[in-house]
């Protein structure tokens, strides 16, 4: 059972699929089938259910949190060694769902930390918390609630959520909607699993309606741009009015205690942080979120 075969299972598990595995790999397909196969030879049991497609089973569940975890301890057992005989200002990996927010506090912690690696990766919430406690990343910045076990968090920013129109939609110069004024409104809107969505979701889940979404996109620009040409409304956070005060779009306060979005810092709890990561921890909760 040796290092590269673990790592090679942690890819298949996360994509569920032999030949991506393979191509993100670069290896070859029957070689990393073969690789499975005796792991799951010397574990004498399947890690994979075969029927239609391939899918991490109840044991490759729980034997990929332990080879996990097990990378992460030997990775972060690299970095300190390196931290330790000075071999360059350390290292550290920020995970994010979007780094908007975050520009100017990492430019200017680059700014004044220019030695220190920063390793940016974009994450769903969800996945978060497997990867804080694999040690595959040591901080995450997340817009929704993030569940907690094992975990230390402080909050960054709680601002209200704005609904986001073309400048000339009847709803533009309201002093504010409410979530009813919404019930047939075209929403463009981010992919499920993401903060938008998930806040459109819970407040329509209130009403016992269902949104009407015209467009679903996992580009920030492009639903700013799709707002901005009328068709169809959005949410934007408060951040983003400071952020951009001159493009052209309407914000109008929503009219429920709930639409809101906190923005918390999150880490592992439970490992010990390198130099680098608890610089740039620091930097984070100590930026200006509010900008007064």
């Amino acid at each position: 059972m040796d290092l590269t075969a673990l790592r090679q299972f942690v890819v298949v598990a996360r994509l569920e699929h032999l030949s991506r595995a393979a191509d993100e790999l670069h290896v070859a397909q029957p070689s990393l089938s073969r690789t499975i196969a005796r792991l799951e030879g010397e574990l004498g049991t399947p890690l994979f259910d075969r029927t239609n497609r391939l899918r991490l089973n109840r044991s490759g569940v729980l034997f990929r949190g332990y080879v996990e975890r097990a990378l992460g301890e030997l990775d972060a057992g690299r970095r300190a060694v390196a931290e330790a005989t000075e071999q360059g200002s350390g290292s550290v990996r920020l995970a994010a769902e979007t780094f908007l927010a975050l520009t100017e506090p990492i430019a200017t912690f680059k700014r004044e930390h220019a030695g220190v690696d920063i390793e940016l990766r974009q994450l769903p919430a969800t996945d978060m918390p497997r990867r804080l406690r694999a040690q595959d990343v040591d901080l995450c910045v997340a817009s929704q609630p993030v569940p907690a076990a094992g975990l230390a968090s402080t909050v960054l920013l709680d601002e209200p959520v704005l609904l986001a129109t073309h400048v000339d939609h009847p709803f533009a110069h309201r002093a504010s909607v409410s979530l009813d004024d919404l019930a047939d409104e075209p929403f463009v809107i981010a992919r499920k699993g993401q903060w938008q969505r998930t806040l459109l979701d819970r407040l329509f889940a209130e009403t016992g309606r269902t949104p009407r979404i015209v467009c679903e996109s996992d580009e920030a620009a492009a639903i700013q741009e799709l707002i901005r040409s009328g068709l169809g409304i959005g949410f934007n956070p408060d951040f983003a009015r400071r952020m951009m005060p001159e493009y052209p779009v309407a914000m109008i306060p929503v009219d429920h205690p709930d639409c809101r979005r906190t923005l918390s810092l999150l880490w592992n709890a439970d490992s010990n942080l390198t130099s680098a990561a608890q610089l740039l921890r620091t930097a984070i909760i100590n930026w200006n979120w509010t900008g007064a």
